[in-house]
C-alpha cells in the first residue's frame, strides 16, 4: 500500500513515555515481573508464562465482564483492584484509587496469580479475544489502511504501555477508537489520541480528519453514578458546615 513507502523514526518518538523500573519476586518457583505504566493507577505484571495468544488482548472494565475468565474473577476479589486488562504476556491491573496503596495490593496480586497458574485451570472460558482490526469483505481501502496501520505500528506501542487501542469504526474522516487498560483512565491518554495516533494516521492517510475516542454504555453510566456520588458527597459536607 502507498502509506508503507513513507517512513518515520520509530513510533515510539510519537507516545509519551515514563522510565520503567521493573521489581522481580519468586514465588514458589514463579518469577513475576512488575512494570510502572503512564497510569499511576495501573500496573504491568509479567508472569512469565504466555497469557493470551500472540497480538491478543482482552479487556475487563469490571467485576460483571470477568464472567468467561477465571483469572480475571479471582483477580477482582483482591479489594482495590479496579479493572483487569490482559495481553499476550502480561496482566495489566488498574486500582480503585489513591487511597488504595500498591505495597499492600502487589503481594495479594502476585499470590493470586501465582495460585491460579498453578491450578491449571484455563484462563478464557468459551469466549475468545476479539479481533477489530480483522480485514472484511465489505472494508473500503481507506479502513483497510486504517486497521493495517493500528496494528503494525500503533498498537504495539499502546500495548507496551499496558493497555490496547481499539478501532470501532470510521465515517466521514472520523476514526473511532477506543482506548483499554492502562489508557482508559490515564492522564495522558488525550496526549496520546491527539498528538501520537492523530497525527500518525493523518501523516500516512490523508483522509483521516480526526480520531475520536469512544466509551461503551456501561463506562457512561459508571462515570455518571460516580458524578451523582461525588456530588451528593460534597453536598453533605456543605450541609455539616
Amino acid at each position: 500500500m502507498k502509506f508503507a513507502q513513507k517512513s518515520i523514526a520509530t513510533s515510539s518518538n510519537l507516545f509519551p513515555k515514563i522510565k520503567q523500573q521493573p521489581f522481580f519476586i519468586p514465588t514458589r518457583g514463579m518469577f513475576i515481573q512488575t512494570q510502572d505504566t503512564p497510569n499511576p493507577n495501573s500496573v504491568k505484571f509479567l508472569p512469565g508464562v504466555q497469557v493470551l495468544e500472540k497480538g491478543h488482548t482482552m479487556d475487563f472494565p469490571n467485576a460483571t465482564a470477568a464472567y468467561c475468565s477465571p483469572l480475571a474473577k479471582i483477580l477482582f476479589r483482591v479489594e482495590g483492584v479496579k479493572s483487569v486488562f490482559f495481553g499476550s504476556d502480561y496482566i495489566t491491573i488498574t486500582k480503585a484509587d489513591d487511597d488504595s496503596e500498591w505495597m499492600v495490593l502487589k503481594p495479594e496480586i502476585y499470590a493470586t496469580i501465582m495460585d491460579f497458574f498453578a491450578s491449571g485451570l484455563p484462563i478464557l472460558t468459551d469466549v475468545k479475544p476479539t479481533s477489530d482490526t480483522q480485514i472484511h469483505e465489505d472494508d473500503n481501502e481507506t479502513v483497510m489502511m486504517i486497521k493495517e496501520l493500528l496494528d503494525s505500528r500503533i498498537r504495539p506501542t499502546v500495548q507496551e504501555d499496558g493497555g490496547d487501542i481499539l478501532f470501532i469504526g470510521y465515517e466521514a474522516g472520523i476514526v473511532k477508537l477506543k482506548l483499554q487498560g492502562s489508557c482508559t483512565s490515564c492522564p495522558s491518554s488525550i496526549v496520546t489520541l491527539k498528538s501520537g495516533v492523530q497525527n500518525m494516521l493523518q501523516f500516512y492517510i490523508p483522509e483521516v480528519i480526526a480520531v475520536e475516542q469512544v466509551e461503551d454504555e456501561i463506562e457512561i453510566r459508571t462515570k455518571v453514578e460516580f458524578e451523582k456520588f461525588e456530588k451528593k458527597l460534597q453536598e453533605n459536607e456543605e450541609k455539616k458546615e
